[in-house]
């Protein structure tokens, strides 16, 4: 049965459904009428037939990611009502300005309050919708846009997803910083992450293959016995007058 027209309507995106039961419960008591998908796929229809009022997303879904959802927000019918928290195990500073530049309304980290989540859910939903804030990084003609998630280098889209765009974001926002593997584990996977630093080295391969196809591979660069920096290669750089 559909909810009434009037009635407040959010969607709960999230692999764990078990995780946000709680949520979902104290929602429902509270008069909004609460759909809890963990097929990613499903909540992009949903999203796109019905738009909801609030959608609450984890950050990391197994073969998505928020920023997808985003996209499929944007796309839906009624995309300006649609309002967006985004949770997440990536709790640094960095994190949290990256999933608001996304385009979420707010960012809460897990394991999360339940009382500081209905909060937060109220909060938005009686807050006027942010105003757009597209925002980009560039270096070098290599242009980051925040609010698409998208790379591009001489005008033409380069296809950086998932992990390897967060290393490519973080590093050009920090350009010509040196970050050891740990440093990086830290600021770009999370402190709760179980990977370990060989995961750092196999998505820098990856990265870089992919920045190889418009030559922006020796941007990547391995500084031996510590870590990795983004910066301009020597070769590049602009001579002294």
């Amino acid at each position: 049965m559909r909810a009434p027209e009037n009635q407040r309507q959010v969607l709960i995106v999230d692999r764990d459904l078990a995780a946000v039961e709680s949520l979902r419960q104290e929602l429902s008591g509270m008069g909004f009428a609460v759909r809890a998908i963990a097929d990613c796929s499903a909540a992009a229809v949903a999203i796109v037939e019905r738009p909801p009022h609030l959608v609450i997303v984890d950050w990391d879904m197994p073969g998505f990611t928020a920023l997808d959802l985003i996209e499929g927000i944007r796309a839906a019918r009624a995309p300006q009502t649609v309002r967006l928290i985004i949770l997440s195990a990536l709790a640094g500073e960095h994190n949290v300005v990256a999933g608001l530049n996304f385009g979420a309304d707010d960012y809460i980290s897990k394991p999360f309050s339940l009382r500081e989540v209905v909060a937060r859910v109220c909060s938005v939903l009686r807050s006027r919708p942010r105003a757009p804030q597209p925002a980009t990084i560039s270096c070098d003609e290599l242009v980051l846009d925040l609010s698409t998630a998208r790379v591009v280098a001489h005008g033409q889209s380069i296809n950086v997803r998932g992990m390897e765009y967060r290393l490519l974001e973080f590093l050009m926002s920090n350009l010509g910083r040196t970050f050891n593997r740990n440093q990086l584990l830290t600021q770009v996977w999370g402190n709760d992450s179980e990977v370990d630093e060989r995961t750092v080295d196999v998505n820098m391969q990856r990265l870089r293959k992919a920045l190889s196809e418009a030559g922006y591979e020796a941007y990547i660069q391995t500084i031996r016995g510590f870590g990795y920096r983004f910066a301009v290669p020597a070769t590049r750089a602009p001579a002294a007058e």
